[in-house]
């Protein structure tokens, strides 16, 4: 009798808790949604093809958004060339070379360290670093190197977990086969890997296009095209920081959520490339 009691207790236990967990998945998921579609309905209407292919302009007074398209393009693919081959590089020693296990052990926890750090703390180090220490002033280039700092935990950890699945066999076969430890790394290790490699990548891709907070600081608020090499070194605006300096600045809503309508769409095409190309590579090494 004892026994059925009990069992009736965890049983309604076990369904109240399924049923909070049920009611916190819908609400996350409702809020998302309704996240979405606000951002999309207020945004979508206000994005025309002038909009996005003219430059602002104060003397006719139109608005445009080309140049901070352009810099958005511009500051993703510095960073990337910059943080890709430190944070890959950096994943590679630690997992496959590094002999001391302290010396991993500080290194991890200083990354994790510096992913939990406010944005805005590295647009401040990064204009008295990089702006102002090493003369670069107010400049993309300054911006990319900040946003080098801030991405690079996220993709040395990607690479680091998806290294760790490679089996161990993998690389003791190789070797048996007589190859070196470089060859086993570069033709066995990464390929088995280059799956977690391109998703952290992406998702990298996706924080820069979103971020705001630290370019405000060092990438400035100019609207001017220019080619990659000239807009590297000059200010220039962001999506993100374009988004603010029309919200806040000018009160400028419609374009304002025009721009958050954009970074919306963006953002959810680079989480569904990130998953298609995660299950791509993994159906491949399964092959």
């Amino acid at each position: 009798m004892l026994n059925k009691r009990i069992s009736g207790k965890r049983k309604l236990y076990i369904s109240s808790m399924k049923f909070v967990m049920g009611i916190c998945a819908a609400l996350t998921c409702a809020l998302v949604i309704f996240l979405i579609i606000y951002v999309l309905y207020k945004g979508l209407p206000h994005v025309t093809w002038k909009l996005l292919s003219t430059s602002p302009s104060y003397l006719s007074k139109s608005v445009g958004i080309l140049p901070d398209i352009l810099n958005t393009v511009y500051i993703v693919i510095a960073t990337i060339i910059i943080a890709l081959p430190l944070g890959v590089g950096t994943a590679i020693y630690l997992t496959e070379y590094a002999q001391n296990e302290r010396i991993v052990t500080i290194i991890e926890y200083a990354a994790e360290t510096l992913s939990g750090i406010p944005s805005i703390i590295y647009g401040l180090v990064g204009m008295l670093f990089f702006c102002q220490f090493l003369s670069m002033k107010t400049s993309l280039m300054a911006g990319a190197l900040t946003l080098v700092i801030m991405n690079l935990p996220t993709i040395m950890r990607t690479t680091q977990e998806s290294l760790k699945t490679v089996p161990q066999s993998y690389r003791e076969g190789t070797f048996g086969l007589g190859a070196g430890k470089w060859r086993t790394i570069r033709t066995v290790v990464l390929p088995s890997c280059v799956d977690g490699i391109i998703t952290g990548c992406i998702l990298s891709i996706g924080r820069i296009v979103g971020e705001s907070a630290a370019l405000l600081f060092t990438a400035g608020f100019a609207h001017v095209v220019n080619n990659i090499i000239d807009g590297l070194g000059s200010a220039g605006a962001t999506l993100t920081v374009a988004l603010y300096v029309y919200a806040k600045e000018q009160g400028d809503f419609e374009v304002a959520f025009a721009i958050a309508a954009i970074l919306m769409i963006l953002t959810l095409i680079i989480n569904s490339i990130a998953t298609l190309a995660g299950k791509y590579f993994e159906k491949r090494r399964s092959i």
